[in-house]
């Protein structure tokens, strides 16, 4: 059928967003499950899907609810589904990936038996074992515990976002005269600060290690010693807040204070998710909900016996590297030594860095030696995420001590990392660092550094743009791009950048960057257009995207529009797709995969073939309405021919996996790619053929 942008929009033409992006969380528990995977990398895989299901609930749910109890029914805003229609599909489609992930624990905990790994509950402590546990309890755990008896409080207690409590049951024996109630009720908080999993001493050379919430189980007789019961038991309860963030109009206040006071109300948001252990005792479970006033709106979600699973990514090693990915030294980039000056050697030529394939040192080294040198004279940098201990924002300390003009942009509305972007904003600015709070109604989401350097009495700019954040934490485990390159219109046009973040009432013009809001969208409508003319003429066309995610209908639409040109278009994408493939008459020429593996897959690429003369950019811009239309995002242009091969070659090689990469389809299935062709593992191939580049 022909779709035109003035057609009625049948429901079917999109994916809802939602439903999608749980698709690709089944993605990642595919990693748990994979008996390929190492076992503890599998764990951890186990425990980024729970982390992943935390956030999705604090977040997308959360907006969803607000529009059911707001009145709406939100079709136009979720692509054809009633928002109340959605959450009930949510709430059925996870509670089944919740049994789905138990039932790939309890696999993998065989699995670890048989290394002579044992992961045992309160039921199987050996004497010795005991003896350990009740020190450590007395010694570590008990002083760190808050326990709240709730028979004796008028108002039952606002438990706090995510944290995991015990929920205990005591039935009294009749000679305890402490409470009116035969049955009383008290909650402990897992406290946080302590490691999740407990390593016990070693027994006939076998490990063994016990969750907290187990050792607490097992002291449930000297925390409640005083007490005379008949019965006493424990459940796992975990409540899920909203976690959007509501800033006040207080002219009076700084953003400082607005973002740290709205971080602040989310302990107090209003519950979404309520996830119970399942074998809890109904009475109690009654009890709990009256109290805490859950609602049909909000997900109930029975579970296991523990909750917040993410904490398995921390799950100990235990020495097993042979259980662990093997690890594989970032290399350096070819032509480009760490040693001497990098702007000498960015002055000659652009450097293209692909993150963790390639070390992302090249980017702290690069700060470092601005920070030093006596000719650059100021430093521009956007920064959305840091890493806990970040080199990035000590060399922009360092260099504001040497008298460098340093202007930092932080995003301080970067979601969950709020907290530590405050405090980076507030030690910076102690030290002198110039700060830039975005522009309103604008998240900065753009990854672009500047620096003057003065030459020969002449003002030369370098300049490094990065699909990623400037992380060296995430830059371990996140694929990214990151081009280094003394491109004097390139670097003039990202200090136009900053220039709109100081003075954003005037709409500047580039012509080489595309800059969300005011052009990205148009310059992808362009794109896409001068596909369709050049394949109409006979000209070479053709659109390959390597993305995050894909939601925007109207670019959508426009990419429908591409294919039932005849346009070929390859799209990577690794998280939601709101855009269905191969549906004949609407998408046959639409081809999409997906990569879940060892790395989180993070770039954003563009190749137009544009007649036969290639357009190349790196973004830092998924095609969602955010990114898009309410986001300050950068795209690059790529204009080093060797570079444009690197990004076509690995694009390529990417796209030829058939091992770890998924199709996805109106099916929404998730199966792997498969074919008679040698296997490729693109991760491992792309390592391969950064280090062949060396030799």
């Amino acid at each position: 059928m022909k779709i035109t942008a003035k057609a009625k929009k049948p429901h079917y033409q999109f994916i809802n967003r939602d439903l999608s992006w749980l698709q690709f969380n089944a993605r990642v528990l595919q990693e748990a499950e994979d008996p390929k995977v190492p076992l503890l990398e599998r764990l951890r895989f186990l425990g980024i899907f729970s982390n992943n299901l935390d956030e999705f609930f604090k977040v997308r749910y959360a907006t969803i609810k607000r529009i059911v109890e707001a009145g709406k029914v939100g079709r136009s805003e979720l692509g054809g589904v009633a928002a109340a229609d959605l959450l009930e599909q949510i709430t059925q489609i996870v509670i089944k990936q919740q049994q789905s992930s138990l039932d790939i624990l309890s696999d993998i905990e065989h699995e670890l038996e048989k290394e002579g790994i044992h992961i045992i509950n309160e039921t199987q402590i050996t004497p010795s074992q005991s003896k350990f546990i009740s020190e450590y309890f007395i010694r570590v755990v008990s002083p760190a515990l808050v326990t709240i008896m709730l028979s004796e409080l008028e108002e039952f207690p606002s438990l706090k976002d995510s944290a995991a409590y015990l929920a205990v049951r005591m039935v009294m024996q009749e000679e305890d005269q402490t409470f009116a109630s035969k049955v009383n009720y008290a909650l402990i908080e897992i406290p946080h600060v302590i490691n999740r999993f407990v390593v016990l001493p070693e027994e006939d050379g076998k490990k063994y290690i016990i969750i907290l919430d187990d050792l607490i189980r097992h002291c449930l007789g000297n925390i409640f010693s005083i007490f005379y019961y008949e019965s006493i038991s424990a459940h796992m309860i975990k409540i899920t807040r909203d976690a959007e963030l509501d800033i006040d109009s207080d002219l009076s206040r700084s953003f400082l204070e607005k973002i740290s006071k709205s971080v602040a109300r989310r302990e107090t948001g209003d519950p979404v998710r309520f996830v119970y252990d399942r074998n809890i005792d109904n009475e109690t479970l009654q009890y709990l909900m009256n109290k805490m006033g859950i609602d049909t709106t909000d997900s109930i979600i029975p579970g296991g016996r523990y909750h917040n699973r993410r904490d398995y990514m921390k799950f100990p090693s235990l020495g097993r590297t042979d259980l662990l990915y093997e690890v594989r030294t970032p290399l350096p980039i070819a032509g480009l030594s760490l040693q001497g000056s990098l702007l000498d050697k960015i002055a000659k030529k652009d450097y293209l860095l692909y993150a963790p394939y390639q070390t992302f040192s090249y980017v702290v080294k690069f700060l470092r030696e601005a920070a030093l040198d006596p000719k650059v004279l100021s430093i521009k940098i956007t920064i959305y995420r840091l890493a806990e201990v970040s080199h990035i924002a000590s060399s922009l300390i360092n260099a504001a001590k040497n008298g460098k003009e340093v202007t930092v942009q932080i995003e301080l509305r970067a979601r969950f990392d709020e907290v530590a972007n405050i405090n980076y904003a507030e030690q910076m600015q102690e030290e002198g660092v110039n700060l830039i709070f975005g522009v309103k109604g604008l998240k900065v989401h753009c990854k672009a550094c500047v620096i003057d350097r003065l030459e020969h009495g002449k003002l030369k700019r370098y300049s490094f743009i990065s699909t990623g954040n400037f992380n060296e934490s995430t830059a371990k485990i996140y694929t990214d791009y990151t081009l280094f390159t003394a491109n004097q219109k390139i670097g003039k046009e990202i200090n136009k950048v900053f220039n709109f973040f100081d003075v954003n009432y005037q709409v500047k013009k580039y012509q080489h960057l595309i800059v969300s809001p005011h052009y990205t969208r148009n310059a992808m409508y362009h794109f896409i257009e001068n596909e369709i003319v050049n394949h109409q003429k006979g000209l070479p066309s053709g659109i390959k995207l390597k993305l995050n995610s894909i939601s925007d209908y109207r670019m959508i639409e426009k990419l429908y529009k591409a294919s039932q040109a005849g346009v070929k278009i390859q799209l990577i994408v690794r998280g939601l797709c709101c855009l269905i493939p191969g549906v004949p008459g609407m998408s046959e020429n639409i081809e999409v995969i997906s990569i879940v593996d060892k790395f989180l897959e993070h770039p954003r690429l563009y190749i137009f073939e544009n007649g036969g003369n290639p357009k190349y950019y790196i973004s830092s811009a998924d095609l969602m309405g955010r990114n898009l239309d309410t986001r300050v995002e950068i795209s690059c242009p790529i204009y080093d021919k060797d570079i444009q091969v690197e990004l076509r070659e690995t694009f390529e090689i990417s796209w030829s996996d058939n091992v770890k990469a998924r199709i996805l389809n109106e099916k929404q299935d998730n199966s792997y790619v498969s074919n008679n062709n040698e296997p490729i593992r693109s991760q491992f191939a792309l390592y391969d053929y950064y280090l062949e580049k060396l030799n």
